[in-house]
């Protein structure tokens, strides 16, 4: 019996100890404390990940259960966190010795300045610091020796006068203000020829044919009649008479007016009185015959064309350009040709006229530039090479072309921090243009002197977005903690049920022990 008894207050005292160090150890665990120094020091350790499938992260080395190939240790990047309210005097000292690289707006993250303000939206510009845009936005750091393997290299971000040269090719026309179309208003025969073929040179009031016409003879004849019945009514002592000899001299000479018959060749009618058989033509301008139907002996009806005479001192060259290239053009705006079998001899025109269409199966807009041609090296009919230099704006943020990683909804420039660090951002662009026309223009996120990076950036951009899928992961990983206190509390609320029921066993087991005790 007493054998008995002792084993019953061994077991007691067991089963007591047992239920005192549970109840510590899930006091302990349910410390708030306690569990945010457990998550922080396993944010601290190192984990490890898949190059293919960056979504995969342990915690110890080994291989990737999608793809079999080696983890690779995680890059981890500081967060800052928010903090109680402290010592702010030291707060205050820390954010004072932070560096300001740029302010932003709020609303538009590419919209950044050198200096605070207000922007385009009337928001106060918010600054951003150093560590801040080292640990957001896919920012990367690499040992500098392997920054020199990847062959990186730089450029600053500079202002210029902006413009962009335009090249096209042209087709050498006439000056249609400069043609012209020689032919008689009255009808005849082509008694004589003397410019008889095309191409020929003509002089301004170079004779070129003449024309008998028989209306012309008798024409001559009633101007001759009127004139002389003129003088021998003049002294009349009837006005009506004088009016009438007035009357017809007028009618009769206006239709040799209306014939462009010349004031010479009338007024060499009135003085010699000698009427001519044939009306003579002359060249209106100097220039080249393009165009003749003159033929020798050929009778010729009122108003046929005879002639066709081009002005070649200035041609016109009619030149084709993409849409986009059209708002660097202006009527007015200088611009140079040259010719294939003159390649050293340069024109220089300018832009005479935009036509207000579109040709919508080439999408290009024609342009007409007019040159001088002294010399008629230009000739109709030709092509030649059409060089145009845009408007120029002045001050410009540039960039070279190169530098931009173009995603199709984003244009992505990284800019260098120095020792390894670089920053992805956001940029909006312009026309393209300046020299060779390498470069564009920078509407908005970035700033003159910047340092940014003009090769090796598409390595940056897969290690930026590796990067930064891994830390939006190690964010979640981090916020996992927190959505597991509610388990936890539960599981705390239910031990005082355990402990409970526990003390409701234990006076049946002290009373076994002193019954065995009595015993």
């Amino acid at each position: 019996m007493n054998r008995k008894a002792g084993l019953n207050i061994t077991v007691g005292v067991v089963l007591i100890i047992a239920l005192v160090v549970g109840f510590l150890l899930l006091k302990g665990s349910g410390d708030p404390d306690k569990s945010v120094s457990s998550g922080s020091a396993g944010l601290d350790s190192q984990l490890w990940t898949c190059g293919m499938h960056p979504e995969v992260i342990m915690e110890e080395p080994g291989q990737c259960p999608k793809c079999g190939m080696d983890l690779v240790p995680v890059k981890q990047t500081a967060i800052v966190q928010e903090h109680d309210h402290g010592d702010m005097q030291g707060i205050e000292g820390k954010q004072k010795d932070r560096k300001i690289l740029y302010w932003k707006a709020p609303m538009d993250p590419s919209e950044i300045y050198d200096h605070p303000g207000k922007s385009r939206m009337g928001m106060d510009l918010v600054p951003v610091y150093d560590d801040e845009a080292a640990g957001e936005g896919g920012s990367v750091v690499i040992d500098p020796v392997t920054v020199q393997n990847m062959n990186v290299r730089y450029t600053t971000v500079q202002r210029m006068d902006f413009s962009r040269e335009i090249r096209a090719v042209g087709l050498i026309d006439y000056n249609e203000e400069n043609l012209y179309t020689v032919n008689t208003k009255i009808s005849g025969w082509i008694e004589k020829l003397y410019v008889d073929f095309t191409g020929q040179m003509v002089q301004k009031g170079q004779p070129l044919l003449e024309i008998y016409s028989p209306d012309l003879v008798t024409t001559q004849e009633e101007y001759l009649l009127a004139l002389n019945n003129k003088k021998a009514v003049s002294q009349s002592k009837f006005e009506s008479i004088r009016e009438s000899a007035e009357s017809l001299l007028k009618s009769t000479r206006q239709r040799l007016d209306y014939w462009d018959i010349p004031s010479s060749e009338i007024e060499r009618l009135e003085s010699t009185g000698e009427v001519r058989k044939t009306l003579r033509l002359d060249a209106p301008a100097t220039g080249v015959v393009v165009h003749k139907n003159a033929v020798d002996g050929l009778h010729v009806l009122s108003g046929m064309d005879l002639y066709k005479i081009a002005d070649l001192s200035t041609v016109w060259i009619e030149a084709s350009i993409y849409d986009y290239e059209l708002p660097w053009i202006q009527e007015g705006q200088k611009a140079n040709a040259e010719l294939s079998y003159l390649p050293d001899k340069k024109y220089e025109g300018k832009v005479s006229y935009v036509y207000p269409y579109l040709d919508e199966k080439a999408r290009t807009v024609k342009i007409r530039l007019q040159f001088r041609n002294p010399d008629l090296d230009l000739k109709p009919g030709m092509y030649a090479n059409v060089y145009l230099q845009g408007k120029t704006v002045p001050n410009a943020l540039v960039i070279p072309n190169e530098a931009i990683i173009r995603t199709g909804s984003r244009n992505v420039v990284f800019v260098t921090r120095g020792e390894g660090k670089f920053e992805p951002r956001d940029i909006k662009t312009g026309e393209t243009g300046g020299p060779g026309n390498d470069y564009v223009q920078v509407l908005s996120g970035l700033l003159e002197g910047e340092k940014i990076v003009t090769s090796g950036q598409f390595m940056l951009d897969s290690e930026s977005r590796l990067q930064e899928a891994i830390q939006k992961m190690l964010k979640e990983r981090q916020q996992k903690p927190r959505s597991m206190e509610t388990p936890e509390k539960n599981q705390k609320e239910a031990m005082p049920g355990k402990d409970h029921e526990a003390g409701q066993g234990m006076p049946d087991m002290q009373h076994d022990q002193k019954q065995g005790m009595k015993m």
